[in-house]
């Protein structure tokens, strides 16, 4: 299980505040994209998931348990950038993980554990479709071969939920096709539960089963600083059928007036 609940989540640095009373839950499995105009903090958001910052105000959790306030093994991320080692070849960097994971101290392993280690980094190698390369260093691979590499690397400690920030937005269209065929079978292969932070709308709708826009609702010209970045939608795109347009649905806040006024009435 790997159920993310966030209550009442605020996040302030001084007197900007990037976002203001976030609350949802992810359920299990879920592949979540979350779109959004430059700076609303869909971003710090992705952090706050990982632990590399801590919410101002509000709690969030991983099956009941308050997530702690630095990344652990249970949550996998991989950058725009490519966050591999220059200096190991390919499975090296995917064996790191591994002997990091067993041996704390040294990251050495040897006989028969060595062994299991390098069998578990070649099957993810050869799950991300870079078998053939696994004695190359990342200069020698293209840039979606890197962050192949960079998402085996992710995958090495078995996480209940993989964060991802604009993994391919620096790849070129082609390339990044061949990684939208990955990634989605290797989501549905380990059950994950994926966040995927996006600018690519296309990218969103044809990955996500859940789909959030983060948004300032509301805005002062005289201090811009004062309000902070919501939901404003939140689409289902699992069910059957055409994936609606995000523009037709209504916003959130739009949804909670209706039934208030529908509640009013009938009690009228």
């Amino acid at each position: 299980m790997s159920i993310i609940r966030v209550h009442n989540v605020w996040m302030e640095y001084g007197d900007q505040i990037v976002l203001e009373s976030i609350s949802l839950v992810i359920a299990s499995g879920a592949f979540v994209s979350i779109v959004g105009p430059s700076g609303c903090g869909k971003s710090t958001f992705l952090r706050m998931i990982l632990g590399q910052e801590r919410p101002t105000r509000g709690i969030i959790t991983l099956d009941g348990v308050a997530l702690p306030h630095e990344p652990g093994p249970e949550r996998g991320v991989v950058f725009q950038r490519y966050s591999v080692f220059p200096h190991l070849n390919v499975l090296q960097n995917v064996l790191v993980a591994f002997e990091f994971a067993d041996s704390p101290l040294t990251a050495k392993l040897f006989g028969s554990r060595k062994r299991a280690a390098v069998e578990k980094a070649q099957a993810l190698i050869e799950a991300v479709g870079l078998g053939e390369h696994a004695q190359k260093f990342p200069s020698a691979l293209s840039g979606g071969q890197q962050q192949r590499l960079a998402i085996a690397q992710a995958l090495a400690k078995q996480p209940k939920v993989l964060l991802l920030d604009e993994p391919f937005g620096a790849l070129d269209p082609g390339t990044r096709a061949q990684m939208h065929a990955l990634i989605k079978p290797l989501w549905r292969e380990r059950g994950m539960t994926v966040i995927m932070v996006t600018h690519d709308l296309k990218e969103a709708f044809g990955l996500g089963t859940r789909l959030l826009a983060f948004d300032k609702p509301r805005t002062d010209p005289q201090a811009p600083e004062r309000y902070g970045a919501r939901i404003i939608y939140d689409l289902d795109l699992s069910r059957d059928g055409p994936v609606p347009v995000l523009g037709f649905s209504k916003p959130i806040e739009s949804r909670a007036t209706a039934y208030e006024t529908t509640r009013s009435t009938s009690h009228a």
